[in-house]
């Protein structure tokens, strides 16, 4: 197979396939005919009469005749059919022209890896039912994130697995005007499974690093960011909806550097998809995980078990945090990057809660 060309990461070509000319429409058989055998009606020209027999007996030669009109044209059921199978067509040859880029590694990937081809054929196609028909992800505020230029999105972690971080990525695309793309900062583990990391790259999601973020907001990405970490995402149920610490504020000196907004951002629903009331700390160790949970199904039931529950999510992009009125120098001042990450962190945790109460259930 042959490798895939790399290209530079702000490179935004995009393929597109030429669209089929669609078929004329035949109305009639033979020249003049109808497909029933009977003559077809002849409109007369402007000024002049219909061609024809002679007027009947008894009606006046100078009366003017009136123009028969033409029948309604109909959709016959054949070209309905062949509209069907040109739209198959169309999609069974897009299909297979995407399986020999495939093969033949005549795809573009940018300096990170991202498959921006991959990702939305595939991956996305994959999420999507998850996102709006399992978990009905209801997104509000979408317009605090901008239409161009780069942002730093700050969400809270939780789940026990990192669902919250792929159906952040679904929401982002299928409902901002332009269809942004959202990379994610994702910690080492991720890059350590098999598969996984393949497919995380693929993506678009890098890792956790001051470098990598600072790089990609430079360049005018959205990226992702949730600072609780395992911390959060491993919590026990009981502390569900309780930000955990967010660490010593690196995102608030990356978004300082690139000059970009943080835009907060709240997720329900997702606490209780596996609710965390164990974690068998031995085994974790021996597996090299930071922990290894115990819910009410797992593992109980086996691979039954690590189905999650179908909750109602809501996520909610809160007012952005402009960062690009500080002096270069900001970026090294503690006190600042204290105090914009606490004013983060207190967005988020309130959001949360005003969205708890207005919640009617944890499935509805």
């Amino acid at each position: 197979m042959a490798d895939a060309k790399v290209i530079p990461f702000d490179d935004d070509r995009s393929r597109s396939g030429g669209g089929s000319r669609p078929a004329r429409r035949r109305t009639g058989s033979g020249s003049g005919g109808r497909g029933d055998g009977s003559t077809a009606p002849v409109s007369a020209l402007p000024g002049g009469r219909l061609p024809g027999p002679s007027p009947e007996a008894g009606a006046d030669p100078k009366e003017p005749q009136q123009p028969q009109e033409a029948p309604e044209s109909r959709e016959s059921p054949v070209g309905e059919a062949r509209g069907a199978d040109g739209g198959w067509d169309r999609r069974i040859a897009g299909g297979l022209a995407f399986l020999r880029r495939r093969v033949t590694g005549d795809y573009e990937v940018d300096e990170f890896g991202y498959d921006k081809e991959l990702t939305d054929q595939v991956l996305m196609s994959a999420l999507r039912p998850l996102a709006d028909k399992y978990f009905r992800v209801e997104v509000k505020g979408i317009e605090n994130i901008p239409s161009e230029g780069g942002a730093l999105i700050v969400a809270n972690h939780s789940g026990t697995l990192p669902l919250d971080g792929l159906m952040l990525q679904v929401a982002v695309h299928d409902n901002h005007p332009a269809e942004r793309h959202l990379r994610l900062l994702a910690a080492d583990l991720v890059f350590h499974l098999p598969v996984v990391n393949e497919l995380a790259r693929k993506a678009g999601h890098t890792l956790a690093c001051a470098e990598d973020a600072q790089r990609l907001l430079e360049l005018g990405e959205i990226v992702g960011v949730m600072p609780e970490g395992f911390k959060g995402i491993g919590k026990p149920f009981g502390d569900r909806y309780k930000l955990q610490r967010f660490g010593r504020g690196g995102f608030v000196s990356t978004a300082l550097r690139a000059g970009t907004p943080i835009v907060p951002c709240s997720i329900v629903g997702a606490e209780e998809i596996y609710p965390m009331i164990g974690n068998a700390k031995t085994l974790a160790r021996l597996l090299g995980f930071p922990y290894f949970p115990i819910t009410p199904t797992f593992p109980w039931l086996g691979p039954l078990g690590a189905v999650p529950l179908p909750t109602k999510w809501t996520i909610q992009f809160g007012e952005p945090i402009p960062t690009d009125g500080y002096p270069p120098e900001a970026a090294e001042d503690p006190m600042l990057m204290f105090n914009l990450t606490d004013q983060v962190r207190e967005q988020i945790q309130h959001t949360l809660y005003k969205l708890l109460v207005q919640r009617r259930s944890v499935f509805f």
